[in-house]
């Protein structure tokens, strides 16, 4: 029996990453608020790698759901708060792991309705040496321009 995530490895070929969707695109996650300004300066992709985090002395396991090369969106019915300063480590498949920093910057939160399908918050990497900052950008880049293997 194969996962939507099996098919999603063979599709794209590394495990736990899927297509993006460019922005605007139909099946896009709703982005451009109503005021119809994109506040997004780089692309996001779809990933599901798990991240360890702390806020001091609270540890929490959870998944990133996708990255662009300045941050992370982590997937949580309870966020910290906005502004604060997270310790993140994370390992890409196949890769060795990634001790960053990162600050929360917005917050998508678990609404009463059910209305909200994604519940997490944003995290903007800070402080990043010129090492992390190549490796982000060549993770994202190995995501964005992965051949599809159809045929």
């Amino acid at each position: 029996m194969s996962s939507a995530g099996d098919e999603n490895d063979k599709k794209h070929g590394t495990p736990g990453a899927r297509a993006s969707i460019p922005p605007g695109a139909p099946g896009e996650r709703a982005s451009v608020p109503p005021d119809g300004q994109e506040r997004r300066s780089y692309a996001r992709f779809d990933v599901t790698w798990a991240v360890d985090y702390a806020d001091g002395e609270t540890f929490l396991y959870s998944y990133i759901t996708n990255i662009s090369e300045m941050g992370i969106f982590i997937a949580s019915k309870v966020p910290p708060p906005l502004g604060h300063r997270l310790t993140l480590k994370f390992a890409p498949p196949g890769e060795e792991p990634l001790n960053l920093e990162g600050e929360v910057a917005w917050i998508n939160p678990v609404r009463e309705d059910g209305e909200n399908l994604n519940p997490g918050f944003g995290v903007r990497f800070v402080n990043l040496d010129a090492e992390h900052r190549e490796r982000i950008v060549g993770l994202v880049h190995a995501i964005a321009y992965l051949p599809d293997e159809e045929g």
